[in-house]
């Protein structure tokens, strides 16, 4: 959770009364560009000025489409953003980009989008592209108390998704960061594109404190292109993490979320335990999954597709609530820290950890994820 999950605001939540049309566009293909106001629906008469992200994200010029998928450049203010939730164990995040093209089934993030005016589904069809993140974080490092605490970077949305071949946003910080010291850094991500990046990564652990956090929910191909259609498979993954540990990168696994029925059995966690301790990670931190109401919606039609015996489950569990029962999530946390130790890994990096994987244990970084 990081910049886009800051707690809703009264300027930020959805009017959900004024329901998007079918097709909707941001940009008028007529006039060149969206009304001074921002509006996107509705007659002279009852029409409301667009405002926060809403407003932004409607005079976001297109940059491109190709993949099906659309790019907007966003104009924003800051790129460092401060999270108080008390679920998560760090003060500050970073997301390059608002939306994400990997498409997980069972995304939290997909609510961010309604803040935006946009229907969840679009979460993966229209990305936002922070251009001015790299000017911005210097700025933002120097105006706010953030150094030397803990700044996270894309767990609302994929630092390296597709986007970041065409805009290199992601790269862009990392240079910056490069330059600054005592800082806390932290990155998830599900792409080997990362591995493309370890100059830079070796650049910033030298001055401040790194971890990588490399996600990985199964160990299964074809199940992990169900679940996430256009994410690296994930032996990619476990290479780049490989890479990263051999380049003296701190970095470990993220088996998050565990998904009910799917991604939960000893055998599957096990052998992606195995995979990440061979790759040499540190750490191997698992959490089952926390759903929202808005991805609740698009994932039970999945389900009911793919996995119909599921569905049901699901819908009992999820449909009152955002987690799982209490007897389930503590039957899976027995489960991963039994198989933990059988590889010698921890639950999680820790500040000051060595590359010799004597490390403590260290708090989850996804606090999307996070148990109460």
């Amino acid at each position: 959770m990081q910049a886009g999950v800051a707690p809703v605001t009264q300027t930020s939540r959805r009017r959900r009364g004024r329901p998007l049309p079918a097709a909707l566009s941001l940009f008028s293909t007529e006039k060149g560009g969206p009304s001074p106001e921002g509006d996107l629906t509705g007659d002279a008469h009852s029409r409301q000025p667009l405002v926060g992200i809403a407003r932004l994200a409607s005079l976001s010029p297109r940059a491109e489409a190709k993949r099906g998928v659309e790019y907007f450049l966003l104009p924003v203010r800051s790129i460092l953003n401060r999270c108080d939730s008390p679920r998560v164990p760090f003060p500050w995040t970073i997301n390059p980009y608002r939306g994400c093209e990997f498409g997980c089934r069972y995304c939290y993030a997909r609510y961010t989008h309604e803040y935006m005016e946009l229907d969840g589904a679009d979460f993966e069809r229209k990305i936002y592209v922070k251009r001015d993140a790299a000017s911005l974080v210097e700025r933002d490092l120097d105006r706010e108390y953030a150094r030397g605490e803990h700044i996270a970077i894309g767990t609302a949305t994929d630092p390296y998704q597709p986007a970041e071949a065409d805009f290199g946003v992601t790269r862009g910080l990392l240079d910056r960061l490069a330059g600054q010291s005592g800082l806390r850094l932290s990155i998830t991500t599900k792409s080997d594109r990362i591995a493309g990046d370890i100059d830079l990564l070796r650049e910033i652990a030298a001055r401040s404190d790194l971890q990588v956090n490399i996600t990985v929910t199964t160990p299964r191909t074809r199940l992990a292109r169900l679940l996430e259609p256009r994410a690296p498979r994930p032996d990619l993954r476990l290479g780049a993490l490989r890479r990263l540990r051999e380049a003296g990168i701190r970095a470990g696994v993220f088996a998050m979320p565990i998904l009910p029925g799917l991604t939960d059995s000893e055998e599957d966690l096990d052998q992606l335990a195995r995979g990440a301790r061979d790759a040499g990670a540190l750490w191997l931190g698992g959490a089952v999954l926390f759903l929202t109401a808005s991805t609740l919606r698009h994932f039970l039609p999945f389900l009911e597709r793919q996995f119909p015996r599921l569905a049901e489950r699901y819908r009992r569990w999820y449909g009152a609530g955002s987690a799982a029962p209490e007897t389930y999530r503590r039957e899976i946390r027995e489960r991963v820290e039994r198989i933990r130790r059988r590889y010698g890994l921890v639950s999680g990096p820790s500040r000051g950890c060595e590359g010799n994987g004597a490390a403590g244990n260290g708090a989850q970084l996804a606090m999307r994820f996070a148990e109460d």
